[in-house]
């Protein structure tokens, strides 16, 4: 039975306002802040895997010393942003970003080793997909709230 109750009309949008406001809220104490450290280190990342990813024409073995080198540095992102309280989103990103069996740079590394060497033409579809992924991090990072605009 349908009440055309303007009280009830009423009623239901201060409820609904009501549980949006209280959802935002909830929401935004789950999310860390916003770290300047964090989003200058996946940008300058993403510029060193994709220049990188360039040289993927030559033997891997050539590379091996600055492959190691990138690993290293995306394995310190990943576990910064692992520690950080409320930031279970960037962390899973960072997985994703970084884990061999999958499309992104972990892949594209693991397939350089097993070719030694890869085609122009699937490094720059590669390095499309990486750069989005990197993007996604960095997006996510520069959405948080920043000290001061807690308001």
């Amino acid at each position: 039975m349908r009440s055309d109750n303007p009280r009830n009309n009423t009623f239901r949008v201060i409820s609904f306002v009501f549980i949006f406001i209280f959802m935002a809220f909830y929401a935004c104490s789950y999310i860390a802040p916003y770290s300047h450290f964090a989003y200058q280190q996946t940008t300058s990342l993403k510029v060193e895997a994709l220049a990188l990813m360039d040289k993927a024409t030559e033997p891997v073995a050539s590379h091996e010393n600055e492959i190691k080198g990138l690993e290293t540095k995306i394995e310190k992102a990943y576990e910064y942003a692992k520690g950080r309280p409320k930031n279970e989103l960037s962390t899973k990103q960072w997985q994703i970003l970084k884990d061999p069996n999958r499309n992104l740079l972990g892949g594209f590394i693991k397939l350089w080793r097993d070719k030694s060497t890869l085609s122009t033409h699937f490094i720059q579809e590669a390095k499309g997909l990486v750069a989005d992924a990197f993007d996604t991090i960095s997006g996510l990072e520069s959405g948080k709230i920043k000290k001061g605009d807690e308001k």
